[in-house]
């Protein structure tokens, strides 16, 4: 590893993180971004700051964090509650040859314990809220270092300490090798214990390749909102998107509509990726009076199915001439994998199930019998893609790994099929599906369509292999039981829906809700009755 790096040999094959604001700033360190929050780690930065002064930030951070201790090659685990200074926390790791290892506040103490315990006494970041989180866990015993990330906590040194520590010195950039780990993320954690999923520079930079296609048909440079959780791989891919393109970026972390109806309609972004279920809950934005989507040429979301009607709703508030929603289907382990746009004149014809084709640059798919029949709509197959990249390893669980990797495929846990066309129609999770049931999601598609008062629906698994619709509505209002009937008269295979509120559905960090969770609790709560 090198301790002085002269840009021109950066490898271009490589996404090196550390770098990203550095770069950005030598290209346009006047590009814009703007908050709708403070950063916890740096509170009288304010909400605006341009890219040199991020790549500044970024540097004097790393500084502090060298100073503490942590050397190129060790882990770090960052885990926080939900601010952008995740992102620039990261970067600052991995400027220093450290791997970030970002896991979500949304997990409980034992998991993270579980997790901590998987990476072999990494570093520790956390704020008190996460240290909270994991009283009763043995951290010392787990943990090379703790560094509170703010205020102080017994056993933990403060970050903000570490200023005078680090004094005025810059943190050089240490570059791993192309095929070395550079960033650790976690999978959603839907059915169990998440995995840890180790990219490298090589994986990550490929990534870039199809999202670049979306940008490409964008005519003039837009600004960008994002609201993708701060330490998701995708944020990353995001972030380094955008800076590296000099796109003013708009980063959202309030989802609560009205609030972000009043940030749109100041800030007037061009482009906009969200989370699948904060596009949902912003649905009400589109008849607005402050018309926060007047000024959207694209709309872009992956993580999770996205319902046709939400993307119906969102192309029909936009101002612009044509306005596209492009939906990406992807995971951790493998990136942007499919997708389609979808357009205003063509939304209300749109199958939620169709989620499009291979993305110039991006990885080949194919879909593989499951018994032997040709994979179709009423025999799906298992869906699996190829491609440099893939994930490098999950960390510390080599069986799971080569357990979905065969010959090179990567088998993605989805089933579906492919149209004579080519199109790819992802019916179910693999774990997900339910006995005499097509698609839970095509149901879920079409009565959300038909039933414009629900907020949610998913259908699970319930007692005797009965698919159970689970319901939520706007303002947790009574749902009728007559036009329930009317609206799913098409599905006798459901058995009578549960109602239960929105704040009570068991969802992942990226906003998925955790079907098989919620599956546990319709048992317990049918067989009481």
């Amino acid at each position: 590893m090198n301790r002085s790096v002269n840009r021109a040999r950066i490898p271009k094959r490589g996404l090196y993180l550390g770098m990203v604001p550095e770069l950005a700033a030598a290209r346009s360190g006047s590009t814009v971004l703007t908050l709708d929050h403070d950063l916890d780690v740096l509170p009288g930065v304010g909400r605006r700051l341009t890219v040199a002064e991020l790549a500044g930030h970024v540097d004097e951070l790393a500084a502090r964090l060298y100073a503490a201790g942590i050397r190129p090659g060790e882990r770090v685990v960052i885990c926080k509650s939900p601010n952008f200074d995740v992102w620039v926390l990261a970067t600052a790791t991995a400027r220093t040859g450290a791997v970030p290892v970002m896991l979500s506040h949304h997990l409980d103490g034992p998991t993270i314990g579980a997790l901590l315990d998987r990476l072999d006494r990494p570093h520790l970041l956390a704020d008190a809220d996460t240290l909270d989180a994991l009283d009763g866990v043995p951290v010392a015993d787990l943990t090379r270092l703790v560094i509170s990330a703010t205020g102080s906590r017994p056993g933990a040194i403060p970050l903000a300490e570490l200023a005078e520590l680090a004094g005025s010195r810059q943190a050089e950039p240490v570059l791993q090798g192309l095929d070395e780990p550079a960033l650790i993320t976690h999978t959603s954690g839907t059915t169990g214990l998440p995995k840890l999923v180790v990219h490298t520079p090589r994986t990550m930079r490929t990534r870039l390749r199809p999202q670049l296609v979306l940008l490409a048909l964008l005519r003039k440079r837009e600004t960008v909102a994002i609201h993708v959780p701060f330490g998701h791989s995708r944020n990353f891919a995001a972030m380094a998107i955008c800076l590296s393109r000099a796109m003013p970026v708009l980063l959202v972390n309030d989802a609560d509509p009205d609030r972000v109806g009043r940030f749109f309609a100041e800030h007037k972004p061009g482009l906009i990726e969200a989370l699948p279920g904060s596009f949902l809950a912003w649905e009400g934005l589109a008849d607005d009076p402050r018309r926060p989507f007047a000024s959207v040429r694209c709309f872009s979301s992956t993580f999770d199915a996205i319902h046709p009607r939400t993307i119906g709703r969102l192309l029909g508030s936009s101002r612009r001439r044509a306005p596209m929603f492009f939906q990406i289907y992807g995971q951790s382990e493998v990136g942007p994998a499919i997708g389609r746009p979808y357009f205003r004149r063509s939304a209300h014809r749109m199958d939620g199930r169709c989620v499009g084709f291979p993305m110039p640059g991006g990885p080949r798919v194919r879909v593989v019998s499951r018994n032997g029949a040709r994979p179709s709509k009423a025999n799906p197959g298992f869906i699996e893609v190829r491609w440099p990249g893939l994930l490098h390893a999950y960390f510390g669980e080599r069986d799971k790994f080569e357990a979905s990797m065969r010959d090179g495929w990567w088998r993605m846990g989805d089933v579906g099929y492919r149209t004579r066309l080519g199109c790819l129609h992802m019916l179910d999770r693999e774990v997900d599906v339910i006995p005499g049931v097509g698609s839970t999601l095509e149901i879920e598609d079409l009565l959300l369509s038909r039933l414009d008062e629900l907020a949610e629906l998913v259908v699970v698994l319930g007692p005797e292999s009965a698919a159970i619709p689970v319901i939520c509505t706007a303002q947790d209002r009574p749902l009728d039981p007559g036009r329930w009937r009317a609206a799913a008269s098409d599905f006798p295979q459901l058995g009578d829906p549960v109602q239960i509120p929105l704040a009570e559905l068991p969802r992942t960090a990226t906003l998925k809700v955790r079907r098989i969770e919620l599956s546990r609790r319709v048992h317990e709560h049918l067989e009481k009755q």
